[in-house]
């Protein structure tokens, strides 16, 4: 059997097989999610003042961006773990986040400067950021890596790598909870580099763990 041959005998198999890649997708996440929680809350929590910090739209605006990458990058994971499938068409998802990103930081230069920009940039949290997102992330990106295992992706090093979009996404969105840094910048900046920090974990463990 040729490579072509093979890639339309699974593809036919795919109505019963994408159900079964998005329930155990699903289902391992949710296993690992508990260990990620546990890491937030024995070592953040959620920040004291979140409270008066829900009044902040730039707060909200974390979970919105965060949020916007993990969804989309789910979605994608999914679609690539079709054999015959491609990345044309739907990568435009994976820019929601930064589209949000562009509307809030320049929301925030139409206001009236309340530190620096150099300080809104920086932040009080970098060092913590780089740190947190990556080690939430690891059980989720297992979980993830672990459930596109179940389908097969002709482009492992880019499912991977999308396992770790999602993954940062769902342990950003933890983080946010805890981060006093609310500026559009400091998440344009620290958790992008984070979050690029996990997608090329998850290239280099999909390139390894995906392959079939």
């Amino acid at each position: 059997m040729d490579t072509d041959q093979l890639i339309r005998t699974l593809a036919a198999d795919n109505a019963h097989r994408a159900p079964r890649v998005g329930a155990v997708l699903t289902l391992a996440l949710l296993v690992a999610a508990p260990l990620s929680i546990l890491i937030f809350a024995t070592f953040l929590g959620v920040r004291a003042d979140v409270m008066s910090a829900m009044r902040n739209p730039f707060f909200d605006m974390k979970f919105a961006v965060t949020l916007s990458l993990a969804i989309p990058a789910i979605i994608v994971s999914l679609h690539l773990s079709r054999p015959e499938a491609l990345m044309r068409g739907w990568g435009w998802l994976l820019l929601l986040p930064v589209g949000l990103l562009a509307v809030a930081i320049g929301g925030e230069m139409m206001m009236a400067p309340a530190m620096p920009m150099s300080m809104r940039l920086m932040g009080k949290n970098s060092r913590v950021c780089l740190l947190a997102i990556p080690a939430m992330s690891l059980p989720l990106l297992a979980g993830a890596l672990f459930g596109l295992r179940h389908g097969a992706p002709s482009r492992p090093v880019l499912a991977g790598a999308l396992a770790g979009l999602l993954s940062a996404g769902l342990a950003a969105t933890l983080y946010a909870s805890h981060c006093t840094d609310d500026s559009p910048l400091f998440v344009a900046t620290w958790y992008t580099l984070a979050t690029a920090l996990v997608a090329a974990i998850g290239a280099l463990a999909g390139s390894r763990a995906l392959r079939y």
